[in-house]
């Protein structure tokens, strides 16, 4: 991969399927002491700012897989721009997906461009309790289909077994590095990649169970144009290019403004999330659906709700709803339209909390974070310290109009993420 003579060279180029997702893949990355940059959507000019990753968030996940295909290979082209060294195609640490995508199709279409035989993918991240043993995905102590991934509203995950999973979606034979192999270190894993493809392998689930086993993995892939992994991976990585952790690489403006929450997320892990903090006395308005859907203007009642509570801390403002409910709204309005509705009325009312002097904001759910950077103007977020594992603080610009001086620290958070008490634990990790 080449770069022009006057551009910085990009070491890690990260292609996420949303926009949670890329920030805890560059949390992870900060954390291990690398530089990184996350942008929003594929850049329309190159990166002139010497960092050592650049995280490219799409929101691909949820839609057709031709698009996310075309989306994925533009990012691809422009991180080879950039003279990328490696390239991480970022998934969810829960895989989900669906039989037609868009795990595989994306890695099908990245391993054709960049002319590959082989690759690996795990989903593992022990620190969040996503484990991978015998090819099956753990989330904490129960198969990810007993985790409540099985009632998720738009990519159900009803097998545990990432092998099956992944031969589903893909045009490669799909095989597995058990946990044995993972143990004996760097060498076997390479060993074991070698008789894979020899026998017509052409995407390798990795066992892992400890962070132990993602720094064995590490330096075992340290030559693989491409890797498939969730956020795990990504501790083992830096130290491939000579690079150690350093608090630097975490290191953002000071903070400034009021502070705010939403939520659009629908886990059991946001629901928990959502409790502690009406339970903690904090104000918190609930957004119902079906107001939305009868054309009530819910983004102008909940800003003028919030506005008498601002200067005093965090409000919350959230559609979180236990699945029976979020299945019992589909029913009357859709899946799409009603995911995108409340996508839509968040963003506007993160847009409205701003432009009234919120400049510290914490965003849960992966398809709500999309929205929401969308709609305040977010084009790149230089990513700071971690709150929780796979959560970091980060910083960023926003749209003018906002008249937000100084950008906006925000955390976009994935609705599996967190501790229950990470609504008020973000900002005291924020505090000076």
């Amino acid at each position: 991969m080449t770069t022009g003579t006057n551009q910085p060279r990009v070491k890690l180029g990260c292609i996420a399927d949303d926009f949670t997702g890329a920030t805890d893949l560059a949390n992870n990355l900060v954390r291990a002491g690398m530089r990184v940059v996350q942008t929003i959507g594929v850049p329309s000019e190159p990166m002139h700012e010497p960092v050592d990753a650049v995280v490219v968030a799409l929101k691909s996940r949820t839609i057709a897989p031709s698009d996310a295909v075309a989306q994925s290979l533009q990012a691809l082209r422009w991180l080879q721009a950039q003279g990328v060294q490696q390239v991480y195609f970022k998934v969810c640490s829960t895989f989900d997906s669906t039989p037609q995508g868009n795990i595989g199709p994306v890695t099908d279409a990245l391993m054709q461009a960049l002319g590959l035989p082989f690759t690996v993918a795990t989903p593992a991240f022990p620190d969040n309790k996503r484990t991978v043993f015998k090819g099956y995905l753990f989330a904490g102590d129960v198969l990810l289909n007993e985790s409540g991934m099985q009632n998720h509203p738009l990519t159900p995950m009803t097998d545990p077994n990432l092998v099956r999973v992944m031969q589903a979606q893909t045009r490669q034979r799909v095989g597995l590095i058990d946990h044995t192999v993972v143990a004996q270190g760097p060498d076997a894993i390479r060993q074991r990649m070698a008789a894979l493809q020899a026998d017509g392998v052409g995407v390798a689930i990795v066992d892992a169970i400890s962070n132990d086993d993602l720094l064995r993995l590490g330096p075992a892939i340290a030559d693989l144009p491409l890797v498939v992994a969730g956020s795990g991976v990504a501790i083992g990585l830096p130290a491939n290019f000579g690079i150690e952790p350093s608090s630097q690489a975490a290191e953002l403006p000071p903070v400034r403004g009021l502070k705010a929450i939403v939520s659009g997320s629908c886990s059991a892990a946001t629901n928990a999330q959502v409790l502690h903090f009406i339970q903690s006395g904090r104000p918190a308005l609930a957004i119902d659906p079906l107001r939305i859907a009868a054309g009530m203007d819910v983004c102008a009642e909940a800003l003028a709700w919030a506005e008498p509570h601002l200067a005093s801390g965090p409000v919350l403002v959230y559609s979180t709803a236990e699945p029976r409910d979020v299945k019992a709204i589909q029913g009357r309005l859709g899946v799409e339209e009603a995911g995108a509705m409340v996508e839509r009325t968040i963003a506007g009312i993160a847009r409205g909390l701003v432009a009234r002097g919120v400049q510290q904001l914490v965003v849960a759910g992966g398809e709500t974070s999309g929205a929401c950077v969308q709609a305040l103007g977010i084009e790149r977020m230089r990513i700071g310290g971690q709150i929780d594992p796979g959560v970091p603080w980060c910083h960023a610009p926003v749209d003018p109009a906002l008249k937000a001086e100084g950008g906006v620290h925000i955390t976009l958070k994935s609705g599996n993420f967190g501790t229950t008490d990470f609504f008020t634990k973000a900002f005291q990790t924020l505090a000076p």
